[in-house]
Protein backbone atom coordinates (compact mmCIF):
# COMPACT_ATOMS: atom_id res chain seq x y z
CA UNK A 1 0.00 0.00 0.00
CA UNK A 2 2.90 2.10 0.11
CA UNK A 3 1.91 4.21 -3.54
CA UNK A 4 -1.38 4.93 -2.40
CA UNK A 5 -0.71 8.19 -0.88
CA UNK A 6 0.93 9.22 -4.25
CA UNK A 7 -1.95 7.52 -6.03
CA UNK A 8 -4.40 9.49 -4.14
CA UNK A 9 -2.45 13.03 -4.91
CA UNK A 10 -2.13 12.00 -8.10
CA UNK A 11 -5.79 11.54 -8.84
CA UNK A 12 -6.90 14.60 -7.07
CA UNK A 13 -4.49 16.72 -8.68
CA UNK A 14 -5.76 14.70 -12.35
CA UNK A 15 -9.38 15.89 -11.41
CA UNK A 16 -7.78 19.59 -12.07
CA UNK A 17 -5.59 19.47 -14.65
CA UNK A 18 -4.81 15.97 -15.96
CA UNK A 19 -1.95 17.23 -18.28
CA UNK A 20 -0.03 19.17 -15.90
CA UNK A 21 -0.09 15.79 -13.65
CA UNK A 22 1.04 13.48 -16.74
CA UNK A 23 4.09 16.53 -17.57
CA UNK A 24 4.61 16.68 -14.23
CA UNK A 25 5.28 13.02 -13.54
CA UNK A 26 6.81 12.22 -17.43
CA UNK A 27 9.50 15.07 -16.36
CA UNK A 28 10.29 13.66 -13.09
CA UNK A 29 10.68 9.82 -14.21
CA UNK A 30 12.22 11.15 -17.09
CA UNK A 31 15.14 13.30 -15.16
CA UNK A 32 15.68 10.67 -12.31
CA UNK A 33 14.08 12.71 -9.94
CA UNK A 34 12.22 9.67 -9.00
CA UNK A 35 11.92 5.99 -9.31
CA UNK A 36 8.30 5.87 -9.05
CA UNK A 37 7.36 6.95 -12.33
CA UNK A 38 6.88 4.18 -14.99
CA UNK A 39 8.21 4.34 -18.21
CA UNK A 40 5.30 4.80 -20.06
CA UNK A 41 4.83 8.26 -18.65
CA UNK A 42 8.19 9.68 -20.09
CA UNK A 43 7.72 8.46 -23.48
CA UNK A 44 8.95 11.53 -25.68
CA UNK A 45 4.96 11.34 -27.29
CA UNK A 46 3.28 11.62 -24.17
CA UNK A 47 5.76 14.17 -22.52
CA UNK A 48 4.99 16.02 -25.44
CA UNK A 49 1.28 15.71 -26.17
CA UNK A 50 0.69 16.04 -22.42
CA UNK A 51 2.75 19.89 -23.05
CA UNK A 52 0.67 21.15 -26.00
CA UNK A 53 -2.67 20.37 -24.09
CA UNK A 54 -1.59 21.73 -21.05
CA UNK A 55 -0.56 25.03 -23.10
CA UNK A 56 -4.02 24.87 -24.71
CA UNK A 57 -5.71 23.93 -20.73
CA UNK A 58 -3.99 26.83 -19.54
CA UNK A 59 -5.64 29.24 -22.00
CA UNK A 60 -9.17 27.79 -22.27
CA UNK A 61 -8.84 27.77 -18.24
CA UNK A 62 -8.68 31.67 -17.98
CA UNK A 63 -11.75 32.84 -20.18
CA UNK A 64 -14.89 32.99 -18.39
CA UNK A 65 -17.14 30.63 -19.68
CA UNK A 66 -14.74 28.57 -21.83
CA UNK A 67 -13.27 26.99 -19.14
CA UNK A 68 -17.13 26.00 -18.18
CA UNK A 69 -17.02 24.44 -21.62
CA UNK A 70 -14.18 23.42 -21.09
CA UNK A 71 -14.60 21.50 -17.89
CA UNK A 72 -17.79 20.09 -19.19
CA UNK A 73 -15.42 18.19 -21.85
CA UNK A 74 -12.97 16.98 -19.58
CA UNK A 75 -15.71 15.65 -17.06
CA UNK A 76 -14.74 11.92 -18.45
CA UNK A 77 -11.31 12.89 -19.42
CA UNK A 78 -9.96 13.37 -15.72
CA UNK A 79 -11.31 11.06 -13.87
CA UNK A 80 -10.51 8.65 -16.72
CA UNK A 81 -6.55 9.91 -16.45
CA UNK A 82 -6.42 10.09 -12.41
CA UNK A 83 -7.42 6.25 -12.92
CA UNK A 84 -4.82 5.40 -15.42
CA UNK A 85 -1.95 7.40 -13.66
CA UNK A 86 -2.89 5.47 -10.40
CA UNK A 87 -3.22 1.94 -12.50
CA UNK A 88 0.35 2.64 -14.05
CA UNK A 89 1.71 3.78 -10.94
CA UNK A 90 0.42 0.50 -9.09
CA UNK A 91 2.09 -1.86 -11.81
CA UNK A 92 5.14 0.31 -11.42
CA UNK A 93 5.64 -0.93 -7.68
CA UNK A 94 3.84 -3.40 -7.20
CA UNK A 95 2.15 -3.03 -3.89
CA UNK A 96 -1.48 -2.29 -4.69
CA UNK A 97 -3.73 -3.84 -7.06
CA UNK A 98 -3.94 -2.25 -10.97
CA UNK A 99 -7.84 -1.79 -10.19
CA UNK A 100 -7.71 -0.61 -7.37
CA UNK A 101 -5.62 2.00 -7.79
CA UNK A 102 -7.27 2.74 -10.42
CA UNK A 103 -10.56 3.22 -8.59
CA UNK A 104 -8.88 5.40 -6.09
CA UNK A 105 -7.23 7.53 -8.69
CA UNK A 106 -10.44 7.58 -10.65
CA UNK A 107 -12.72 8.55 -8.19
CA UNK A 108 -10.67 11.59 -6.62
CA UNK A 109 -10.33 13.01 -9.83
CA UNK A 110 -13.62 13.20 -9.91
CA UNK A 111 -14.59 14.44 -6.92
CA UNK A 112 -12.02 17.33 -7.46
CA UNK A 113 -12.81 17.89 -11.06
CA UNK A 114 -17.07 18.47 -9.68
CA UNK A 115 -15.26 20.78 -7.21
CA UNK A 116 -12.83 22.84 -9.81
CA UNK A 117 -15.80 22.64 -12.64
CA UNK A 118 -18.58 23.65 -9.63
CA UNK A 119 -16.46 26.74 -8.44
CA UNK A 120 -16.05 28.00 -11.93
CA UNK A 121 -19.47 28.25 -12.33
CA UNK A 122 -19.61 30.59 -9.50
CA UNK A 123 -16.98 32.64 -10.29
CA UNK A 124 -18.67 33.42 -13.87
CA UNK A 125 -21.76 34.70 -12.25
CA UNK A 126 -18.86 37.83 -11.29
CA UNK A 127 -18.99 40.53 -14.21
CA UNK A 128 -15.13 40.97 -14.02
CA UNK A 129 -12.60 38.63 -15.95
CA UNK A 130 -9.67 39.01 -12.91
CA UNK A 131 -11.09 36.13 -11.07
CA UNK A 132 -11.28 33.57 -13.55
CA UNK A 133 -7.25 34.44 -14.22
CA UNK A 134 -6.84 34.44 -9.95
CA UNK A 135 -8.30 30.86 -9.43
CA UNK A 136 -6.84 29.40 -12.79
CA UNK A 137 -3.07 30.26 -11.79
CA UNK A 138 -3.64 29.15 -8.31
CA UNK A 139 -5.23 25.71 -9.09
CA UNK A 140 -2.33 25.67 -11.59
CA UNK A 141 0.69 26.44 -8.90
CA UNK A 142 -1.28 24.21 -6.12
CA UNK A 143 -1.31 21.15 -8.61
CA UNK A 144 2.57 22.00 -9.25
CA UNK A 145 3.46 22.02 -5.75
CA UNK A 146 1.52 19.47 -4.26
CA UNK A 147 2.79 16.98 -7.42
CA UNK A 148 6.13 18.04 -7.06
CA UNK A 149 5.60 17.53 -2.22
CA UNK A 150 4.13 14.07 -3.67
CA UNK A 151 7.31 13.06 -4.66
CA UNK A 152 9.30 13.59 -1.71
CA UNK A 153 6.46 13.17 0.98
CA UNK A 154 3.79 11.26 -0.35
CA UNK A 155 1.90 10.96 2.79
CA UNK A 156 2.12 14.44 3.67
CA UNK A 157 0.97 15.36 0.38
CA UNK A 158 -2.18 13.41 0.17
CA UNK A 159 -3.05 14.27 3.66
CA UNK A 160 -3.12 18.15 1.97
CA UNK A 161 -5.04 16.99 -0.67
CA UNK A 162 -7.44 15.20 1.30
CA UNK A 163 -8.12 18.87 3.28
CA UNK A 164 -8.22 20.68 -0.28
CA UNK A 165 -10.88 18.02 -1.11
CA UNK A 166 -12.67 18.45 1.91
CA UNK A 167 -12.81 21.83 1.86
CA UNK A 168 -13.63 22.52 -1.72
CA UNK A 169 -16.31 20.34 -1.41
CA UNK A 170 -18.09 22.62 1.46
CA UNK A 171 -17.02 25.47 -0.57
CA UNK A 172 -18.95 24.21 -2.85
CA UNK A 173 -22.01 23.71 -1.22
CA UNK A 174 -22.75 27.20 0.40
CA UNK A 175 -21.62 28.36 -3.86
CA UNK A 176 -25.08 26.45 -4.72
CA UNK A 177 -26.77 29.27 -5.22
CA UNK A 178 -24.48 30.94 -7.52
CA UNK A 179 -23.58 27.83 -9.83
CA UNK A 180 -27.88 27.70 -10.14
CA UNK A 181 -27.42 31.44 -11.25
CA UNK A 182 -24.76 30.62 -13.69
CA UNK A 183 -26.89 27.59 -15.17
CA UNK A 184 -29.91 29.62 -15.32
CA UNK A 185 -27.28 32.35 -17.21
CA UNK A 186 -26.23 29.50 -19.70
CA UNK A 187 -29.48 28.43 -20.00
CA UNK A 188 -30.73 32.20 -21.43
CA UNK A 189 -28.14 32.95 -23.26
CA UNK A 190 -28.46 29.42 -25.02
CA UNK A 191 -32.02 30.56 -25.88
CA UNK A 192 -31.55 33.77 -26.85
CA UNK A 193 -29.03 32.49 -29.30
CA UNK A 194 -31.52 30.36 -30.91
CA UNK A 195 -33.94 32.50 -31.28
CA UNK A 196 -31.58 34.66 -33.07
CA UNK A 197 -30.82 32.06 -35.07
CA UNK A 198 -34.54 32.47 -35.72
CA UNK A 199 -35.47 28.76 -35.07
CA UNK A 200 -38.94 29.79 -33.64
CA UNK A 201 -40.72 30.49 -30.97
CA UNK A 202 -39.52 29.11 -27.59
CA UNK A 203 -41.19 26.28 -25.93
CA UNK A 204 -43.16 26.21 -23.48
CA UNK A 205 -42.82 26.37 -20.20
Amino acid sequence: MEVLPLVFTSGWASGINAYAVVLLLGLFGATGVSDEVPESLQRPEVLIAAGALFLCEAVADKIPYVDSAWDSVHTLIRPAAGAWVGALLAGQSGSLPDVAAGLVGGSSALASHAVKAGTRMAVNTSPEPFSNVIVSLAEDLGVAGIVTFAMFNPEAAAVIAGVLLLTGLTVLFFLASRIRRFLRRRAQRREERRLAAGTGPPPPP
